[in-house]
């Protein structure tokens, strides 16, 4: 398995073929993207995210997005937007590798801490998090405006 830098530091779409190979493991879990998925996401890297990719072959096994920026509440933090391997390989180290693969991209940012949201439904998903050394610090708190 490899991992592939889709963007650049400078949030630049570098790799726009795995762009395009990762929408389909993108979309199990987020599968209200727009049709248009690279004119989405575009516009999801120009705001400030990076995305990475793990391969093998010419599949994509896991989709990583992620930002980094500072606050006061916690200094520089590398955020994780989204972070996903294809349902037929969990629990295969896919997820894992990606994971390894932004706490080192983190530590080169100089970022204090990941962080990252998973919804109340996504049990396994908190399971694996738990594993990795994710622990719950806060509540997530939404207000819907449209």
């Amino acid at each position: 398995m490899q991992i592939i830098a889709v963007t650049n530091d400078r949030h630049e779409i570098v790799e726009p073929l795995w762009l395009a190979r990762a929408e389909s493991v993108h979309r199990q879990l987020r599968p209200h993207l727009p049709p248009d998925y690279a004119a989405k996401m575009r516009s999801v890297l120009a705001g400030g995210a990076g995305m990475t990719v793990a391969a093998e072959g010419e599949s994509v096994r896991g989709v990583a997005v992620y930002r980094w920026h500072e606050n006061t509440a916690e200094g520089r933090k590398f955020y994780i937007d989204d972070l996903v391997t294809d349902e037929a390989l969990r629990s295969s180290g896919v997820g894992r590798a990606l994971l390894a693969h932004l706490e080192s991209e983190a530590r080169r940012l100089a970022c204090h801490a990941i962080v990252l949201d998973s919804g109340t439904q996504r049990t396994r998903a908190h399971r694996f998090y738990f594993r990795e050394g994710f622990f719950i610090t806060s509540f997530n708190f939404k207000k819907q405006l449209t």
